[in-house]
């Protein structure tokens, strides 16, 4: 594929930008600036006020009025726009999906030049330099890239569709009772100072990648990653249970990975732009503050779920009790898979009092 350079030199010499870097641009663009943010906003049939919201939702910067965006904007704001006119999203609705989409795709963004692109383009022969390496793999790899990242979208989108028609009213698409973890690396503060950026950067990503990797595999979601610390939601608690554990022993088991602790609430969640919200989360937060390490925190109403579903017995002597009759009648006695233990109740900032319970693996030893 050749790019015709016929009007890229002159916008290089007249923004002071890099006329690879603009070539670049157009390849992964697919077209050539042509538009002013005033030009682009009328042909697409919309005011100039709607048109800078949706960019700036998007999470581009302001150019003024540099000639700088292509046919494509153009498209994108008509549509945004169409989707309004036709009463199928309000003028809200469509801002938030334009800052949703940005922010998703920003970080996405980031990673693959730092991180893929980086290692990809190393000049292979002295005197080459990396732009004259990159424009041939970007061409190259462009159309696969975009296909790839079509299809993981489609997918999680039809998980997430069929999870909402699933609820039993419209006020649970919303506002959902979910079971809400963070778990958070111990120490991670003192290993900055330790470390080497390279080395912390290679943990940090080891530990997110784990951590994705589990949330996946065992039907969790992994709503957001923070360094050290992840954020996660389950349907239902023993899901979310399941992971924390398979987590700490994962780390446990990792010489290179400091201690992890892991705070779990269950309840109301509100879910915003994939990313929840609520006095849920906040306790959730708390509790990991306050767990052991090497150890996993719930909260009463996480407790009371793993009880209620069969998960773990309210007590040991309830145990005990379930297996006499179970036996007495000639039946399989309760397969508890979890244990909990009650802590001392504590007040928590902003929560006033609550009761963590620690959990454990049904047989494994608890901490007093």
């Amino acid at each position: 594929m050749t790019v015709d350079d016929s009007g890229s030199g002159a916008d290089a010499q007249d923004s002071g930008e890099d006329p690879l870097a603009l070539r670049l641009e157009q390849l992964i663009l697919g077209a050539e600036r042509r538009y002013t943010p005033f030009q682009a906003a009328r042909s697409a049939g919309v005011t100039m006020e709607l048109a800078t919201r949706f960019w700036r939702a998007m999470g581009f910067a302001d150019v003024g009025q540099a000639k700088a965006l292509t046919e494509a904007d153009v498209l994108a704001l008509r549509r945004l726009a169409g989707l309004v006119e036709a009463g199928l999203l309000s003028e809200a609705m469509a801002v938030q999906v334009a800052r949703s989409t940005g922010q998703t795709t920003a970080r996405l963004a980031e990673w693959q030049i730092d991180s893929f692109l980086e290692g990809l383009t190393e000049p292979p022969e002295p005197g080459m330099t990396r732009t004259e390496v990159t424009y041939p793999i970007v061409e190259l790899l462009l159309p696969e890239l975009e296909e790839f990242l079509v299809y993981v979208w489609r997918r999680q989108l039809a998980a997430s569709a069929g999870r909402v028609v699933q609820e039993a009213d419209d006020e649970e698409m919303v506002d959902r009772r979910l079971a809400v973890a963070f778990a958070d690396l111990v120490g991670f503060t003192r290993l900055t100072r330790r470390m080497e950026e390279e080395e912390l950067g290679e943990l940090v990503e080891a530990f997110e990648t784990t951590a994705a990797d589990l949330v996946a595999a065992s039907g969790g979601r992994l709503i957001k990653t923070l360094g050290d610390e992840v954020l996660y939601a389950a349907d239902d608690a023993g899901t979310a249970a399941e992971i924390a554990l398979r987590l700490i022993d994962t780390m446990a088991n990792d010489e290179t990975m400091p201690e992890l602790r892991v705070g779990m609430a269950f309840g109301t969640v509100t879910t915003r732009m994939g990313d929840v919200f609520g006095t849920t989360v906040n306790l959730a937060s708390r509790l990991t503050s306050i767990a052991p390490r090497d150890a996993v925190l719930v909260d009463a109403a996480f407790a009371q779920e793993l009880i209620r579903n069969g998960d773990a017995p309210a007590s040991e002597a309830a145990a005990a009790e379930a297996a006499a009759t179970a036996e007495k009648e000639g039946e399989e006695p309760p397969a508890y898979r979890f244990a909990l233990q009650p802590m001392w109740q504590r007040p928590v900032r902003g929560l006033g009092v609550v009761e963590p319970w620690l959990l454990t693996r049904r047989g494994a030893p608890t901490e007093s």
